[in-house]
């Protein structure tokens, strides 16, 4: 009955502040809530056994994921997008395609069926740890799949360096109109 009532109280607290953070008009309480999010997910993830996915959960995702969320909404103008009008002009439009996408997502999981069972049991997993059992699929059934998606966070890595690279030359020409007394340094 606990497990069942904490299982019920993350779930409501994950739908809600997954509602908030579209709803919420300021960035910056939208990350907040999406914060409280990833938590409640590491706490779905505890009352499964898997602590290892909670710790990855908590240091990953409400660490790593949600401070870079941060450095995107502070680098965006914060006060003139608040100011801005909402993306769809009609709510009831808006509202009336979410109600489609929620009947659909019903229908399609009443027709879901659970796959076979696989190889790894509970006794098995409780021999040999969580942790042992997740690196052992990744590193042999799922190693083509793995090495993909480690490719694709290259190229985003790389395609978001040269996004960010500023030519030196265009950056002084436009420090050069503002400050005149300005001399260039071609040193470098």
């Amino acid at each position: 009955m606990l497990i069942k009532s904490i299982f019920l109280y993350c779930a409501l607290v994950i739908i809600t502040t997954a509602i908030l953070t579209v709803r919420f008009r300021n960035p910056v309480h939208s990350v907040l809530a999406v914060l409280v999010l990833f938590f409640h997910m590491a706490g779905l993830y505890l009352l499964l056994n898997a602590e290892f996915l909670a710790a990855v959960q908590v240091i990953v995702y409400a660490g790593a994921i949600l401070v870079l969320y941060l450095f995107v909404v502070f680098l965006v103008n914060v006060k003139k997008e608040i100011k801005t009008d909402r993306f769809i002009a009609s709510y009831k439009i808006a509202a009336i395609c979410s109600f489609l996408v929620f009947v659909l997502l019903i229908a399609g999981s009443r027709s879901f069926l659970i796959g076979p069972s696989g190889k790894w049991t509970i006794e098995a997993v409780n021999r040999i740890t969580h942790t042992k059992a997740i690196g052992s699929e990744i590193f042999s059934t799922y190693v083509l799949p793995f090495e993909i998606v480690a490719l694709i966070l290259l190229v985003a890595v790389i395609g978001g360096i040269l996004l960010a690279k500023q030519d030196k030359q265009e950056d002084f020409s436009i420090h050069k109109k503002r400050f005149p007394q300005l001399k260039e340094d071609n040193s470098a």
